[in-house]
């Protein structure tokens, strides 16, 4: 009697697997069609949600208006069974005595066996427990199997493939790690549906400040001012009772602030309760984080960003930005429209894909939106309530977030990067779209992404990358200045680049600008510099395929040879000048630096050799302050992408002398272009409002600072060099005619040269005030 071919509805691969094992395993042993079905129980699938051994299997399903004779086929001849073996032994309907027979068989007959269960060998210790198998079969198999872990019994990848497994050209292991991927997004919460749009039931809308109840106040950190609330806020507020009777400056919150700071032990620590208070007073936060922004700028952002965003996912505690997943980029604008504050006009937004020096963290990336937009608002004023942070996820290529089971975003590996650009162009049109008037910097983009996106969408939309433009910005700032105290002409100025990725390549454009405009040709501008990748110098005949970033600073004088190290670039080059973006600790060696030091000095007396390790955060660094001056004999011009610290060292006639660090951080930069753009309303940022930012910068320090050899202002003076740069920007965007501020104001704050534009943009900065004064509103 032959085996019914009726399809049978499977719940995984494994159980077609076990479907022909169970078939093949009736044909050898020569049963009736009626065995096969407690047979096929045995093998019942592990991802089944049934785990009772005795429950029948289910019937087989046949297709809609189709009989089951029709769909019933002769049975195959069976296979050949040793001579010795009873034809007419039954295959018992016990999942016990099944397992039991089945595994006195392999032991009896191991030939046959193996063309009956191929994955199996003899031994009944590679016999997997399937999940619905009773507690009497279990008793026995082996030991080795019953303490296998949960995993290897749930893997067909594990088990041996030959040809006559219909199984064996079909890629299992792929297949089982999807399967389980989408089990365990199953249990996490992720559903297929989530392709589709979004239909939400109902459009949000906001609470006015003047209608929400007093607990509704203390609990929006836009509304809350703490103990600095006044006895008529109180009242008029329904906030009696809700708050103690003490009323307290902002200055004196802030005491207390900082008291609870410095009893943290750990920058994690102290960054969780600065986030803490951000969330619950945002005056307090930022009149905390502007006031003693040397302290705490480098707990809000590098270095201690980069520690966050490795643990995001283990130290989350509450939503702080948008977070925009590919699964649901059909209900972009939705998303967009649910953020809580209406109209945003600047938002930061990553992929993730390449953060600081630390690599793809997927959207545990998000920490870098959430840094910079806090900069964006202590260093130039931009109002909280008009910043946007934004991650893409577009999954992840970091297995160790893939493999750990806090990680919150997407858990497969990111889609092809044609299907991320798709994305990216539906993100943008949604935000121009929902948003017309906010202004987009991207954020730590994956290189050939940052430069893509950026040529792609920088006519079209009011972007800019920080990574390219505002690093090259900043660098070119402090160069200009470095220039200036080296000793070392213009002309004979020689640059070498440790790193050719988006930053390297971004600052030595903006470089290059820096020539033209000091009557060079661009190719003679060009000629200065010369990039080190991981291969050697890049140069037109290296035999590498070089990435298309990379080629407008490929040398073709090398004369076919080939420089493979930088030790061997700075004794080809004889440079004045050294930038590192590599991301690599320690890459500046003393053998290095003090090469450098040898080819200035070798120009004349009084020439100072200019180096600049600017990767991030301070474990990337390329080499640390103190071993700058101690390997320069004090003559370098240093400037750095983290904080270092002054430091006094004894001089050969044995005085003290203090060395003042330069600290090169894009916070210079970009919170000041960001804000010229939302004020100037410019359409585009063009490439001049760019280097504008970087010479104003420049032209921002102060007589004190020039006099102790600075080249980029104090800490402290951050808001004010924004200001400066932020008004040299608006004006850049009218020269440019990108401004659509209309031309009668333009005309109005000329009549008055700077003076009326800066007051203009002093009275749009955010600045938290004690109690008793009106709040800064932007």
């Amino acid at each position: 009697m032959g085996v019914s071919s009726t399809p049978v509805r499977l719940g995984s691969v494994r159980a077609l697997n076990h479907h022909f094992v169970a078939r093949r395993l009736h044909f050898s042993l020569g049963t009736s069609s009626s065995s096969a079905v407690s047979h096929t129980n045995v093998f019942r699938c592990p991802y089944s949600s049934s785990t009772s051994s005795s429950s029948p299997s289910p019937p087989p399903q046949v297709a809609a208006g189709t009989s089951t004779a029709s769909t019933s086929a002769p049975a195959p001849a069976p296979l050949p069974t040793s001579p010795s073996l009873p034809p007419s032994l039954p295959l018992r309907s016990s999942t016990a005595a099944a397992a039991a027979h089945i595994e006195r068989y392999l032991h009896r007959y191991p030939s046959e066996a193996q063309m009956a269960y191929p994955y199996h060998s003899a031994s009944s210790s590679d016999i997997s427990t399937p999940r619905s198998v009773s507690p009497a079969s279990a008793s026995v198999l082996s030991a080795r199997s019953s303490h296998t872990s949960i995993s290897k019994r749930m893997s067909i990848s594990s088990r041996r493939m030959t040809d006559l497994n219909p199984m064996s050209s079909v890629d299992v292991a792929a297949i089982e790690d999807k399967m389980k991927a989408a089990a365990l997004d199953q249990h996490r919460g992720y559903a297929s549906s989530t392709f589709g749009e979004v239909q939400q039931p109902r459009e949000t809308t906001q609470v006015p400040e003047d209608v929400a109840c007093g607990y509704q106040v203390l609990r929006e950190p836009l509304w809350n001012k703490g103990l600095a609330f006044t006895p008529e806020d109180r009242i008029n507020r329904n906030l009696t009772g809700l708050l103690p009777h003490t009323m307290e400056s902002l200055e004196t919150q802030c005491q207390r602030a900082m008291k609870m700071i410095n009893s943290r032990q750990t920058p994690i620590d102290k960054y969780l309760y600065l986030s803490s208070l951000k969330t619950q007073n945002v005056d307090l936060f930022y009149r905390l984080l502007i006031d003693h922004v040397r302290e705490l700028m480098p707990l809000v952002y590098t270095p201690t960003i980069g520690d966050v965003c490795l643990q995001y996912s283990t130290l989350y505690t509450r939503p702080e930005a948008l977070y925009i997943s590919i699964k649901q980029r059909k209900s972009i604008r939705t998303m967009l429209r649910n953020w809580p504050y209406p109209n945003p006009e600047i938002c930061v937004v990553t992929d993730g894909s390449r953060i600081l020096g630390l690599g793809d963290l997927g959207v545990n990336g998000v920490g870098i939106s959430i840094g910079k937009l806090a900069l964006y608002t202590a260093a130039a004023g931009v109002h909280p309530s008009r910043t946007m942070p934004i991650v893409l996820d577009t999954g992840t290529a970091n297995e160790d977030n893939l493999k750990d089971p806090l990680y919150l975003g997407l858990r497969s590996k990111r889609v092809p990067v044609s299907v991320q650009r798709e994305f990216m162009d539906e993100f943008m049109e949604a935000a121009a779209d929902v948003y017309p008037n906010m202004v987009v910097q991207f954020e730590d983009f994956e290189t050939e992404k940052a430069f893509n996106y950026l040529d792609r969408y920088r006519n079209k939309y009011r972007c800019f990358n920080d990574d390219v433009q505002g690093t090259g910005a900043v660098v070119l700032g402090g160069y200009i200045g470095a220039v200036n105290l080296s000793g070392v002409p213009l002309e004979e100025q020689r640059l070498v680049f440790m790193g050719a990725g988006s930053a390297g390549v971004g600052v030595a454009k903006q470089l290059v600008e820096y020539y033209t405009r000091r009557g060079l040709s661009e190719k003679e501008a060009r000629d200065k510099f010369w990039l080190v990748d991981t291969k050697g110098l890049v140069t037109s005949d290296r035999g590498d395929r070089l990435a298309e970033h990379k080629k407008y600073f490929m040398r073709t004088d090398n004369n076919g040879r080939q420089f493979r190290s930088l030790e061997e670039v700075i004794e080809y080059v004889r440079p004045s000048a050294l930038v590192g973006l590599t991301a690599t600790f320690g890459v500046f060696t003393e053998s290095i630096v003090r090469g450098l030091k040898a080819s200035v000095d070798a120009g004349g007396l009084g020439r100072r050799p200019i180096l600049f390790p600017l990767s991030n955060p301070l474990t990337k660094a390329e080499c640390t302050f103190e071993q700058a001056v101690q390997w320069t004999d004090g003559s370098v011009i240093f400037a750095s992408g983290s904080p270092f610290a002054s430091f006094t060292s004894k001089s050969i006639d044995g005085e003290s002398i203090t060395y003042h660090p330069n600290q090169g951080n894009n916070v210079y930069v970009f919170p000041g272009l960001g804000l010229g753009a939302i004020l100037a309303k410019a359409t585009r940022i063009t490439d001049e409002m760019v280097y504008t930012s970087a010479a104003s910068l420049a032209e921002s320090l102060n007589s004190e600072e020039i006099h102790k050899g600075l080249i980029y202002p104090a800490i402290e003076r951050v808001r004010d060099a924004s200001l400066i740069v932020c008004r040299e920007v608006m004006k850049a965007a009218r020269r440019e005619g990108v401004s659509e501020l209309p031309e009668e104001q333009w005309v109005e704050w000329e009549e008055w040269g700077d003076v009326a534009l800066t007051a203009y943009i002093k009275e749009k900065m955010y600045d938290p005030m004690s109690f008793g004064t009106e709040r800064a509103r932007f």
